[in-house]
């Protein structure tokens, strides 16, 4: 969809506002009354609309932004009179010179030079406050920005580091499945490199998580019961999201509950009810086993938050729960 730019679009409403100003004895009168508006002739409500727009515009370009501050503003001041003054004077000329058997117009000349410059004033402050605030978002988004491709330059060297622990450990048992563990964290890099700098369809996100929990599998074979369910349909795939959101929950589970316990479980789900993801990652663990890992663990979980934070604020709610046991990560997010 093509984009207006505002600034043209603020130009042509400027034109057609003091058009309507200009020509507005015309619009409304005619010839037989002198195209007057009240006791105004019309030709001098035009002349007038002249000095008037010399007003907005000297203020709202000049007057306002170059002399209103602590140090011009007893200038600003004087000068603002000083245009008005010039302004009533040179209405008073053309008045006496051109219309002076409308001498009951003389009373309509200074207010609206008054008028015209009160609101050539608030015009000034309303577009100061207008672009003020442009500008506040503009650098926080520009800081939001830096600070989530921080967040995403931190996740990728912390998922390799648990990956290649995990290649270590294939490798330490000559596993036959290290070269296919090569092949599958050969893709995974592809992925960090090439799709994590923007959003994702859901069904990319779902083959990444696929993929890291075959590998997963690959290393602990049938050591560790894995449960990974799905509950997508087609049009639900199209979805976009965050890169690499989910799969810090994950790398959880597997660094907690793969240790020296019985029967070590994880249990992973995904679905999507109508625009809502529901993700939910359960695994047993040991607290005090798992104590010493904390310190190592924190980046991934501290670092999903903080862009949940940033990218999905109000949209979103996580929570994580440690009892009995059982390690539990619910997360619900509003897709687009």
């Amino acid at each position: 969809m093509k984009v207006v730019d505002f600034r043209y679009t603020n130009f042509i409403l400027h034109i057609l506002v003091w058009s309507l100003v200009l020509f507005l004895p015309y619009l409304v009168s005619d010839a037989n009354n002198q195209y007057k508006i009240g006791p105004i002739p019309g030709l001098f409500f035009t002349l007038s609309g002249i000095f008037h727009m010399i007003i907005f515009y000297g203020n709202a370009l000049f007057l306002y932004p170059k002399l209103l501050n602590r140090s011009y503003w007893w200038l600003y001041i004087g000068s603002a009179i000083l245009l008005i003054v010039l302004s009533a004077r040179g209405k008073f000329y053309i008045l006496d010179g051109w219309f002076s058997d409308s001498p009951e117009a003389r009373s309509h000349v200074l207010f609206p030079s008054v008028v015209v410059f009160t609101v050539s004033v608030f015009y000034s402050i309303v577009g100061d406050r207008i672009r003020s605030e442009k500008l506040q978002k503009e650098n926080e988004a520009m800081q939001m920005g830096i600070v989530l491709k921080f967040l995403r330059s931190q996740i990728s060297p912390h998922f390799l580091f648990n990956i290649l622990t995990n290649l270590a450990s294939l490798a330490r048992k000559k596993s036959d499945h290290l070269e296919e563990s090569l092949l599958m964290l050969s893709g995974l890099m592809r992925y960090m490199l090439y799709d994590a700098e923007k959003k994702i369809s859901l069904k990319q996100e779902v083959e990444y998580l696929e993929s890291f929990i075959a590998l997963q599998q690959l290393r602990f074979g049938r050591d560790v019961k894995i449960v990974f369910s799905i509950a997508l349909s087609n049009e639900q795939t199209s979805y976009c999201i965050e890169p690499m959101l989910l799969i810090p929950f994950v790398e959880n589970a597997f660094k907690h509950g793969t240790g020296y316990m019985d029967q070590p479980a994880i249990d992973i789900n995904l679905m999507v009810k109508e625009s809502d993801l529901i993700f939910q990652v359960k695994n047993k663990f040991d607290g005090e086993a798992g104590a010493s890992k904390d310190e190592s663990s924190g980046i991934g979980l501290n670092n999903v938050r903080s862009r949940l934070a940033l990218l999905y604020p109000g949209t979103h709610n996580l929570t994580i729960q440690a009892d009995e046991g059982l390690f539990r990560v619910n997360l619900t997010l509003k897709l687009l």
